[in-house]
Parts: C-alpha cells; sequence; structure tokens
C-alpha cells in the first residue's frame, strides 16, 4: 500500500519499503550542524597546539643564548640631598640580562647594568636539564667571570666577554623589515628570576621619545619588568630586533610600555665595541636638531618638518663645502631625510674616507654638497693598535698596557701627567678583579709611580697573597683610586 500526502509533500511507502533511510537521513540533517562545528573546534584546538608547540620550539632555540648577568660595585646606599656629605657609599649587587652575539664569548647587554661595575660575573644556562620542568626547578648554574669589552653609554649598549669554550649565539634581524603588530618574545630575568619569557607583539617600530635626540626603540607590550635589561627581544625566527631597555612606568612595573634598542643600531655598536673598545662616530662636523612648527615659522624655514642644520663646527668637511646653519636637510645619499633619527642612523653606518651627498633648503633654494667624512680614529686607537699580546700582558692585572713616553703622551689626550702605563685592552687570565678599562692610564701603585711595564710587574710579583693595592689612574680627565686585594 502507497500513498501520497500533498500537503507534507513527500511519500511515505510500506515499513519494508523505506522508513529506516529516511529516518537516518533525518538524523544526519539534524546533526549535521552539530558534527561542523565539532569540526572546526578540533581545527581550531589544533591551531592552538601548533601556536603553542611553535613557541615552545622557539624558546628552546633561544633560551641557550640568553644571560643572566651579576655586577658587583660600589654606590649609594641612601638617597640623600644633593651635596649632603651624609651620603652612605657601600656595595651594591644588581642583576640585569644578556645574550651571546657570537659563539667566542661575546655578550650584549645594556651600559647602565654593569656601569659602575667592580665584578662581573655571568650566569649561563645549564645545557643538560632534560625538559623544562627540569631546566626551572634545577639549582645547577654555570657562573663565569667576564670581562668589559667596552661600553657606549650615550646608546646604553656595552658588550661583555667570557671564556667558557663555544657558545650558541643569536642572530640579528633586519630592523628595516620589523612590521608593528609583529609578534615578539622578551627573553631574560625580570627581578632577578632566571630564564624567563614574555609574549607581546610591536606596538610601534620606532618610537622617538626625545625629539631633539637620535635615538629610536622598539615599543612592545610584551611585559619588561626590572631585571630584563640587557635581554634579547626576538621575532618568530629567533632572530634579535632589539636589546630590552627601560620601561615607562608609574608602579614601577610592566604597564604595556617597554622599549628596545633596535637590532639595527646593535649591530653597528658590537662591531665597534669589539674593535675599539668605544664608539666612533663619523660626523663631518655639523649639530642637527628635529623642525617643529613653532621653529619653522620663528625662523621661517622652507618647511615645518624634518631636520635643520643647528651648527656648523669650524674647520670641519661641513664648513669646506659651504654648508650653513639654518639649511633644512630635504635628502641624504638620495633618500628623504624627514627625521632626525634616519639621518643620525646613516652618519652612524658611514665609513671613514666615505662621501656623504646632502640635499639642502636654503630659502628657495635646493642646493647639493657631495661632504667628505674625514674624521680620523681617535688617537687612542693608534696608542691601543701598539699593544702586543706577547711582550705588553700585565696577567695579573689581565690587561694589555703600553708604556707612555714623549710620543705616546703626545697621541693621548688631556694627560695629567707624561707617564704610566695606557691600558689598551682587557685580557683573559686575569689573576685578580681589576674594574680597569680601555683607556684608563695607571700612574701608580700604593703611591709608586709606574712607569714602565716591568715595574709594574715587578710590583705586583712582590705582594703577597692578600695584600691590599691602590691604583692610582686616570680616566678619561679624572683621577681616581682602584682598590682590590692580592688573591
Amino acid at each position: 500500500m502507497s500513498y501520497s500526502n500533498d500537503y507534507l509533500g513527500w511519500k511515505c511507502f510500506g515499513p519494508r519499503q523505506g522508513w529506516r533511510p529516511l529516518l537516518i537521513a533525518a538524523v544526519l540533517v539534524f546533526l549535521g550542524p552539530a558534527t561542523r562545528v565539532a569540526r572546526a573546534q578540533d581545527r581550531a584546538l589544533d591551531d592552538l597546539r601548533k601556536l603553542n608547540q611553535s613557541v615552545d620550539a622557539l624558546v628552546k632555540k633561544v633560551s641557550p643564548s640568553v644571560v643572566q648577568i651579576l655586577v658587583t660595585g660600589y654606590g649609594p646606599l641612601e638617597d640623600g640631598d644633593r651635596g649632603s656629605t651624609s651620603t652612605v657609599i657601600g656595595r651594591q649587587r644588581a642583576i640585569g640580562s644578556g645574550f651571546v652575539i657570537e659563539e667566542s664569548g661575546y655578550i650584549m647587554t645594556n651600559a647602565h647594568v654593569v656601569n659602575g661595575a667592580q665584578r662581573v660575573q655571568v650566569v649561563l644556562p645549564n645545557p643538560s636539564a632534560e625538559s623544562s620542568l627540569e631546566a626551572a626547578l634545577s639549582t645547577r648554574a654555570r657562573i663565569a667571570s667576564a670581562q668589559i669589552v667596552g661600553v657606549s653609554r650615550e646608546l646604553d649598549l656595552a658588550l661583555v666577554k667570557v671564556d667558557a669554550g663555544a657558545l650558541p649565539a643569536l642572530p640579528l634581524a633586519n630592523y628595516r623589515k620589523l612590521g608593528q603588530g609583529e609578534m615578539v618574545f622578551a627573553f631574560g630575568s625580570p627581578e632577578g628570576l632566571r630564564n624567563s619569557v614574555t609574549m607581546g607583539v610591536v606596538s610601534a617600530v620606532a618610537r622617538q621619545t626625545d625629539p631633539d635626540s637620535p635615538m629610536v626603540y622598539i615599543q612592545t607590550d610584551a611585559a619588561i619588568n626590572p631585571g630584563n635589561s640587557g635581554g634579547p627581544l626576538v621575532n618568530v625566527n629567533g632572530e634579535v630586533v632589539g636589546v630590552n631597555t627601560f620601561i615607562l612606568s608609574q608602579s614601577g612595573g610592566n604597564e604595556g610600555l617597554g622599549f628596545a634598542i633596535p637590532s639595527g643600531v646593535v649591530g653597528v655598536v658590537y662591531r665597534e665595541l669589539r674593535k675599539f673598545g668605544h664608539l666612533h662616530r663619523a660626523q663631518i662636523g655639523i649639530a642637527m636638531q628635529t623642525i617643529t612648527p613653532t621653529l619653522a615659522e620663528a625662523l621661517n624655514l622652507p618647511r615645518n618638518y624634518g631636520v635643520v642644520i643647528s651648527d656648523v663646527l669650524p674647520d670641519t668637511p661641513a664648513m669646506a663645502s659651504g654648508l650653513q646653519i639654518g639649511d633644512v636637510l630635504a635628502a641624504i645619499d638620495g633618500r628623504p631625510a624627514e627625521n632626525l633619527p634616519f639621518v643620525a642612523f646613516h652618519f652612524f653606518s658611514l665609513e671613514y674616507g666615505q662621501k656623504v651627498a646632502l640635499d639642502v633648503l636654503r630659502g628657495k633654494e635646493r642646493l647639493a654638497f657631495h661632504v667628505p667624512v674625514a674624521q680620523p680614529p681617535r688617537d687612542t686607537d693608534q696608542v691601543a693598535a701598539l699593544a702586543d699580546p706577547e711582550n705588553n700582558l700585565v696577567a695579573t692585572l689581565g690587561i694589555l698596557g703600553v708604556e707612555i713616553d714623549q710620543r705616546i703622551a703626545a697621541m693621548v689626550p688631556d694627560l695629567r701627567d707624561p707617564f704610566g702605563i695606557f691600558v689598551a685592552a682587557r685580557a683573559t687570565g686575569a689573576t685578580v678583579e681589576v674594574p680597569l678599562q680601555a683607556g684608563d692610564v695607571i700612574r701608580t701603585m700604593n703611591g709608586q709611580p709606574m712607569t714602565t711595564l716591568d715595574r709594574l710587574r715587578s710590583a705586583l710579583k712582590s705582594l703577597p697573597p692578600g695584600a691590599p693595592v691602590a691604583l692610582q689612574i686616570q680616566r678619561e680627565q679624572k683621577l681616581l683610586f682602584v682598590s682590590f686585594v692580592m688573591d
């Protein structure tokens, strides 16, 4: 028997012919959306698992190159009024972060991390841990003494060196390819909590905190706290995009406003500090400022943005080329000169002997100049080049020294007296920890003038273990005492 139901619009057949398929079809129609939702949820969970696995792989790749830096020095223990004689000076300890930039043991960090250091130690990651849980709970640590190779306080970067065999190094990213919103990870030791990592995005690729400063920073919302300073900010490829440097905070902790020195600056500073121990600045003899609308209106400048030359130093390539105060930079080496950080960084990357092409606006005229970058290396570099690792080594202090005679004295600026030992470089293997820096001049030891390397070596050799030592040194234009105890 069969019948049709025009009202319902479908036919029913006898029990032996077709009600089961129809029931199954109805169930499938009813369950179809739920099945699709479940499958979509599974795919979403798979994506989350893949993200989690990718982050885990990134952390395992980067962490072996991130170090904790322990610094011991002297400083004020209490805040006192300026000029007060009651300020208490005592031994201080500080903790920061850093990362291996070259496998031979060179480590980048912030200058403020090692500022005033008498002793620098580096806590290296323990590679023997079999899992992240074991690594987190392990009390084992490799601690190595470090030497300060060079410091740039202006850019807040420093380079230290450890002798601990081959270490895994992190590559520097191409800063020009960094994008806003890009995912980044901050590694370091916030509040001394070693081997920490936080995740965020690039809030801004170039943030200028002072309009007349050439420095720009990467802004990120990845959590950065005291102790993160000097640690790497890395991208999803495990490349260093910046060095974590400071935060803007009313509470003292992370508020999502962290700043890092870009990798482009880090790479240039690393090469300079490793080669010279200080930073060379390629200059042509001009000072520059950011143009504001008020400044442009007051000086009747041809445009109200960009960079204006605020000074032209006498007897410099800039003056010889005809540049003038008030000239507005329109282009540098063919690229628009629309902001001070770009122009300053371009000068920063120039080598001595090159010529830089400048287009300037002077009133209604556009003028072109080709100015040589002719600043010679500092005289102290020439002195450092005279040091021989075999003949100029003072093993006890871990330095390469150059005896100052009349010829050397003429090469060292602002020298108080024409005698002493010029510290050309730090060397490994020191038997005592002395906070000497490249460029220091050792004048006396325990009150006795040190005029030759042999005299310095003999004086150190004659002292028994535990004997106190005071070196009078000249650092830049100031005299100070450095004291230590013989081991």
